[in-house]
């Protein structure tokens, strides 16, 4: 055993600095470990949205965004849902066969592409090159649209047109039809769109 005297001071003075550096260690630390976490906003990116549908009428169309995408959310009129079927024959893939595990759910691969026949939910981006179509609803000739127009979607930026089940219809450049997300009845007028039972 060594008979030199122990300097206290000395003793107190390392013990200190010691813990300091450990604390500051710590909290350098703790927001490096941290950022390896999701965002809030990335969390909230990929989660699934609600919507209430309880206010939307027959023929109006609200939009929610789920993934930074726009997904359209239509409630047909009768007259809308029975034009559907008169549609099949221009339509390049009117019973959704195509990429159907890609576009549309199997609870979707039906004349109205949808759970309930009067609410349409669709991903609100053109299978062609990502533009986003705008509602045409009104029947009838209109400039870029045939004379026997029943209501759809269209295109602007190279002339797409789809119906309102989002089906494309032949010799567009939009190759398939609009996307049906994930989706599910949380109640009557309540969905939740990103997630459905079989997920």
């Amino acid at each position: 055993m060594s008979d030199t005297p122990v300097d206290t001071s000395k003793r107190t003075w390392l013990i200190a600095s010691g813990c300091a550096g450990a604390v500051g260690g710590a909290f350098t630390a703790v927001p490096f470990v941290s950022s390896f976490e999701p965002s809030e906003r990335a969390k909230a990116a990929g989660a699934p949205v609600e919507a209430d549908i309880s206010s939307l009428k027959p023929g109006e169309k609200i939009t929610v965004e789920w993934r930074g995408k726009p997904v359209w959310i239509m409630r047909r009129t009768k007259e809308e849902l029975d034009a559907l079927p008169q549609n099949d024959p221009e339509l390049a893939d009117p019973k959704s066969l195509r990429k159907p595990d890609e576009f549309t759910p199997e609870y979707a691969r039906n004349e109205t592409r949808s759970i309930k026949p009067d609410v349409l939910v669709v991903v609100g981006i053109c299978t062609h090159l990502g533009c986003s179509p705008s509602d045409r609803f009104q029947t009838g000739p209109q400039p870029s649209l045939p004379n026997d127009w029943r209501g759809g979607f269209f295109c602007p930026c190279h002339g797409s047109t789809f119906d309102l089940a989002g089906r494309v219809f032949k010799n567009k450049p939009a190759p398939d039809n609009l996307v049906v997300p994930p989706h599910m009845y949380l109640s009557d007028n309540r969905l939740l769109i990103g997630e459905d039972k079989k997920a």
